[in-house]
């Protein structure tokens, strides 16, 4: 037995224990025990004074190849950054998937993060299996994964936006879906890996692959994602091409209901809203991406209201150049009371749509994303008395959500150490750092294309 004491811990789905403790069996993989005080019991005792305790985050969304293109289309909507960046993508191979991966996933877990959603849907002809690429380097370094296989079928020749250069036919598709689900979803307790469906987005998907898609895959037992409602110009777009909402549309196909969660969804109607919540349809927030690209505020406080699960989401590396999670939590929260005022969001519930909420989007919630025993061992040990940027707000969820950057000191995954003292354990961060660099290189080349503002 594990037993971290000393330090305070976060339930999430119960109390905050000021001094308290967590019992984990590192065979199992599953917390035995919470508490306050002193463990009632015997185990290999880890003192975390001056640390808070919180279940692992969860990111549920994501797009890990862009890691690779970072720093690009810095001045525009998303449809324009877009059709900038997919002719970039459109060269993307193994050896660049691999290294945006590995610093992609590496940053998420120096960040606090032990399990993280992908949505990979860009599949240059020619290519090996990306998908497969990607899970690899999650095995390697230890996180919790559900990487999503996407797919976009809605060429610009079709009046879709994409390039015709990077989708695919739907009967492939469909035939990679099968086999991405035969060789690595993994439904049993504790699985460390689950694949999901997610074809891209109204704007590059067409209405057949949209409905076979989600046919298919309740058939196979696994959950369905895709952006939704993200911009303004999204929502023209549909009305142009469908003839309705871009949640009317998705209603429309039978994509709305608990084995579903979109990304973003800021653009929703009081209609839309309620909907989420009668259906139990997710919503992975990204708070960071959204403002980086312009696109508005999500209405996070009135779905979560409405009993939608709202989890929080990175968005691709190239729309969120700090790809990291812990910091999501507090630009949740001041976007929320951005919109709502300052009662709107506590941190409390900051730390809730890390954690909770992105384990029901995922359809997690029995095994994460609160301290519970049974549930599985996917901790996070944040620093926060001895860390100057922390030290003095003495409510550590406060200092957690309202401080900085937040301070990892250690992250366990399945009741393995991944990060300690601050420092991933699982992968060699100036190898990756390296690798990353003449990746992007490789593929954007250098860009200096600088607009300045004068008043």
């Amino acid at each position: 037995m594990k037993i971290i004491e000393g330090c305070a811990v976060a339930t999430v789905s119960g109390p905050v224990h000021w001094d308290g403790y967590v019992v984990f069996d590192e065979t199992t993989g599953r917390i035995e025990d919470v508490g306050s005080g002193t463990a009632p019991m015997l185990g290999d005792r880890l003192d975390a004074s001056g640390c808070l305790v919180t279940p692992g985050l969860i990111n549920c969304h994501h797009h890990l190849y862009q890691w690779a293109t970072r720093g690009l289309a810095l001045q525009a909507t998303l449809f324009e950054w877009l059709v900038e960046l997919y002719p970039t993508w459109a060269r993307l191979d193994a050896s660049i998937e691999r290294a945006a991966a590995r610093a992609g996933l590496a940053a998420l877990l120096k960040s606090g993060c032990t399990t993280a959603s992908d949505h990979h849907y860009v599949f240059p002809r020619g290519v090996e299996d990306l998908l497969s690429v990607e899970i690899e380097v999650a095995r390697e370094l230890g996180i919790r994964f559900h990487p999503c296989r996407g797919s976009m079928d809605l060429g610009m020749s079709q009046g879709g936006l994409p390039p015709d250069t990077v989708v695919e036919d739907r009967d492939a598709i469909l035939t990679a879906c099968a086999e991405a689900i035969d060789r690595h979803h993994d439904p049993s307790p504790g699985s460390m890996l689950r694949i999901a469906l997610a074809p891209c987005s109204p704007f590059s998907v067409t209405r057949e692959l949209m409905r076979e898609t989600a046919e298919f895959a309740r058939s196979r037992g696994v959950r369905l994602h895709t952006h939704m409602a993200e911009t303004v110009e999204e929502e023209a777009f549909c009305q142009e091409l469908f003839g309705m909402r871009p949640v009317e549309y998705l209603e429309d196909l039978g994509w709305l209901g608990d084995d579903v969660w979109l990304a973003h969804c800021v653009h929703l109607s009081e209609r839309e809203i309620a909907r989420f919540g009668e259906t139990g349809t997710g919503v992975a927030h990204c708070p960071s991406s959204n403002a980086r690209l312009g696109a508005g505020i999500a209405p996070v406080v009135p779905l979560v209201r409405a009993g939608a699960p709202v989890g929080l989401g990175v968005d691709g590396a190239a729309s969120n150049e700090a790809g990291e999670l812990g910091g999501e939590l507090r630009q949740a929260m001041l976007l929320a009371r951005l919109a709502g005022g300052p009662a709107a969001m506590t941190a409390d519930q900051a730390l809730e749509l890390g954690t909770l909420h992105g384990a029901r989007c995922l359809g997690r919630e029995d095994e994460l994303g609160s301290l519970e025993a049974g549930k599985l061992a996917d901790l996070t040990l944040w620093r926060y008395e001895d860390d100057l940027d922390h030290a003095g707000i003495t409510d550590p969820v406060a200092a957690l959500v309202f401080g900085p950057r937040p301070a990892v000191k250690t992250v366990i995954v399945n009741g393995r150490i991944v990060v300690e003292d601050g420092e991933l354990r699982t992968g060699d961060e100036e190898t990756i750092a390296g690798d990353i660099w003449k990746a992007s290189v490789a593929i954007g080349g250098r860009n200096h294309d600088r607009e300045v503002w004068r008043a």
